[in-house]
C-alpha cells in the first residue's frame, strides 16, 4: 500500500523460501525459552523457511547470546538471525545490566556485520509475564528476521543497479 503516488515504498515481504535464519537462544529461563523457540520455528516454517534452513544453537543465558550472533553473522551462511531469551527480574541491579548489556551486544552484531538480529529476549518483572508474551515474541521475531531479510537483500540490488 503506498502512501505516495510519485515515490516508490518497498512493502514488506514475508516470503521466507530459500532463507537461511540462525536462531540463538539462551538456556536461562529454559522454559520461557524453548516457548520463545517453538513459536518461532513454527512461524518461520509457515513462511516457507525450511528446517534445513534453520539452524539452532544455545547459549548459557542473554550475555552470551550476542557473541554466538556474531559468530554466526559473520560466517556468511546466514541472512538474518534470532536471539531468543529471558532476562527476569530478580531483587539485585543485576537485571539491569543483562538486559541492556544483551540488547546492546545484539544491535552491535547487526550494525558491524549487516546481518538483521530480531531481539526475541523478554525482560519481565516474573515468570508469568514471560509465559504471556513467549508465544507471541517469538513469531513475531520470525516475522522480523523473514522481513528484515528480504529487505536487505532488496536494498543491496538496488545498491548495486545505480
Amino acid at each position: 500500500m503506498a502512501r505516495f503516488d510519485d515515490i516508490e515504498e518497498m512493502e514488506p515481504e514475508h516470503d521466507g523460501k530459500g532463507l537461511r535464519i540462525g536462531i540463538v537462544m539462551g538456556r536461562f529461563n529454559v522454559d520461557v525459552g524453548d516457548g520463545l523457540l517453538s513459536a518461532c520455528t513454527a512461524a518461520l516454517a509457515k513462511m516457507g523457511v525450511a528446517k534445513k534452513d534453520m539452524r539452532i544453537v544455545s547459549v548459557p543465558g542473554a550475555l552470551e547470546i550476542p557473541l554466538a550472533l556474531k559468530a554466526m553473522a559473520i560466517s556468511g551462511h546466514y541472512d538474518a538471525l534470532v536471539a531468543l531469551g529471558a532476562v527476569i527480574r530478580g531483587e539485585t541491579y543485576h537485571f539491569e545490566i543483562v538486559s541492556n548489556e544483551s540488547s546492546r551486544g545484539i544491535t552491535e552484531v547487526q550494525l558491524e556485520t549487516g546481518v538483521p538480529v530480531a531481539n526475541g529476549i523478554l525482560t519481565t518483572e516474573n515468570d508469568d509475564q514471560a509465559e504471556v508474551r513467549m508465544a507471541q515474541k517469538g513469531a513475531d521475531c520470525a516475522l522480523v528476521a523473514v522481513e528484515m531479510a528480504r529487505l536487505m537483500q532488496r536494498l543491496k540490488r538496488d545498491a548495486e543497479n545505480i
